[in-house]
């Protein structure tokens, strides 16, 4: 009994089998003995220092055990597989495909046992962590799931930390991130698809939607450009973003990426569909629209009011981000009479000394600061946040004290980059990095109005984005107003019933209109 409670706790691995294609090609097991078999397993691995073949005999057959070292739980296989083998079952001889079938049903039904007759399916399968056992003069292998299970614990996220909510995030095992999904969603509708990615990698990736919510059309659409994949190798989510955006000329991202199991589920209940990468603690979430990348979970774990206040914060610091440099550079350059005389006397007066242009400062501190900003996050973590810190104070302070840039220059600096770390999401927050840059050149030629005319360009070019044929800046760009209650504020939770409009759910509405709870009457108090 105790066998069979340790087999049914080994996590159920699949691996892609293509049969059909392994029966053209590959040799007969059947036809080979088992010491033909076992050299030619150690051709294909090249001997390599982890591969374990041993010979075994069980229902009076001789039988060969193939395994990775590196990949299995070694002693789990001691205590079940090899203690459950060494006993004799009566009235199974392994003479036909039935008898196997019969043995595994005995010794590991629940277990999640696959029988493979290639070698092709035998090599995937030892890759993913299955030990084989190939009995002599069988045409097919037992393959079984022995997974080491030696995984990162669950954490909580280290690049989007809560205040309020839950402190898990996902980890590089898929198997525990479709758990933590589970937990959340207790749905039957909940469902996973299974790709393989990379001819070389032979990567597992899930997709993740809500059956009955979600848009057919968009999870077809996924489905289409994961399966029109053909790289060599996919390590990380960010890979098979890049693989099935929209438009990849462009800084913005396209896909919501996240760690945390709470913004997936609430995403999924929206009618999105959730991409896992084995490997990886990052899942993306498509459709993404701009709004996404302003909303975090937490919004919703406090009182709607300070959600909106906060959430408005984000937008007011993309822009600070975004444009104060360029602001700077045209207001000195072009446009002196916008700033008040004693401010403008002040400032004039800082930079006296300067030798460079306003334009040239600019550039130099934020590449500067970017440098201090890279350094920080590549050095060792014991480090890295001194010298990023450190480093900026004590350059730009001997930078002004030399009359290389002025002090209200540093000032510029640290209000632009401490804007930037608001954005919740990293990729987006690199975008306005970048078009900082194309900004502040274009406003050191044309001033203000260049400013203007790229800002035009930037919501130009925002409107033209899709993400899997959704419009990057719905629901403003197109307006739908019943959407505006979770844009730029928040309104109560009880009040936002309709999923969003641009997914086109097959279930628009999340619950019944309930409205607002009232207060019981005082005593003594009649109630309406």
């Amino acid at each position: 009994m105790s066998i069979l409670k340790s087999l049914l706790k080994m996590r159920k691995k699949e691996y892609p089998v293509q049969p059909q294609e392994a029966a053209e090609t590959g040799p007969d097991l059947k036809s080979m003995s088992l010491e033909q078999l076992k050299k030619r397993i150690n051709a294909e691995f090249g001997s390599t220092v982890d591969l374990s073949m041993d010979e075994l005999k069980t229902e009076g057959k001789d039988a060969l055990l193939i395994y990775l070292k590196t990949m299995i739980d070694t002693k789990l296989l001691k205590e079940t597989i090899l203690q459950s083998l060494s006993v004799k079952e009566d009235g199974i001889e392994l003479t036909t495909e039935d008898d196997l079938k019969s043995l595994c049903k005995e010794k590991f039904g629940g277990a999640g046992y696959q029988l493979v007759e290639s070698f092709d399916d035998i090599i995937t399968a030892l890759l993913y962590g299955n030990i084989i056992i190939i009995f002599k003069d069988m045409e097919k292998a037992l393959s079984l799931s022995m997974d080491s299970g030696e995984d990162r614990s669950i954490t909580e996220p280290s690049t989007q930390t809560v205040i309020r909510g839950p402190k898990d995030g996902f980890v590089e095992s898929i198997s525990t991130n479709v758990r933590l999904l589970r937990k959340r969603i207790k749905n039957k509708h909940l469902r996973f698809e299974k790709f393989i990615i990379g001819s070389e990698t032979n990567t597992s990736v899930y997709i993740g939607y809500m059956k009955g919510i979600s848009n057919e059309k968009i999870v077809q659409e996924v489905r289409k450009r994961l399966g029109q994949i053909k790289v060599n190798a996919i390590f990380e989510s960010g890979n098979i973003e890049e693989l099935i955006a929209d438009k990849s000329a462009t800084p913005f991202p396209l896909a919501l990426n996240t760690e945390r199991p709470d913004s997936v589920a609430s995403n999924l209940l929206e009618g999105k569909i959730a991409i896992l990468v084995d490997g990886t603690p990052f899942v993306l979430v498509v459709p993404a629209v701009l709004v996404d990348f302003f909303s975090i979970a937490e919004d919703y774990y406090q009182n709607f009011m300070m959600g909106s206040f906060l959430r408005m914060i984000r937008y007011l610091s993309f822009m600070i981000a975004l444009i104060t440099p360029s602001l700077y550079v045209g207001i000195l350059t072009f446009h002196h009479e916008l700033l008040p005389t004693p401010l403008l006397l002040g400032i004039i007066a800082q930079r006296e000394g300067v030798p460079f242009p306003a334009v040239i400062e600019v550039l130099l501190m934020e590449v500067t600061f970017e440098i201090l900003r890279e350094a920080g996050v590549r050095m060792p973590r014991a480090v890295g946040q001194t010298v990023s810190i450190v480093g900026a104070l004590v350059i730009g302070q001997a930078a002004a004290e030399a009359g290389i840039i002025s002090n209200i220059m540093v000032i510029i600096v640290a209000i632009t980059a401490i804007a930037n770390f608001v954005s919740p999401t990293y990729s987006f927050a690199a975008a306005a990095r970048l078009l900082r840059f194309l900004l502040i050149i274009v406003s050191a030629f044309l001033g203000l109005y260049g400013v203007l005319i790229v800002l035009v360009f930037i919501v130009a070019h925002l409107s033209s984005l899709r993400s899997f044929g959704v419009p990057y800046l719905s629901p403003v760009a197109p307006f739908i107003i019943e959407q505006q209650k979770d844009v730029f504020f928040r309104f109560p939770i009880w009040s936002m019933r309709k999923r969003p409009a641009y997914l086109k759910s097959q279930n628009p509405e999340k619950f019944p209109k309930t409205g607002s709870p009232s207060p019981p009457p005082m005593e003594g108090e009649q109630s309406n």
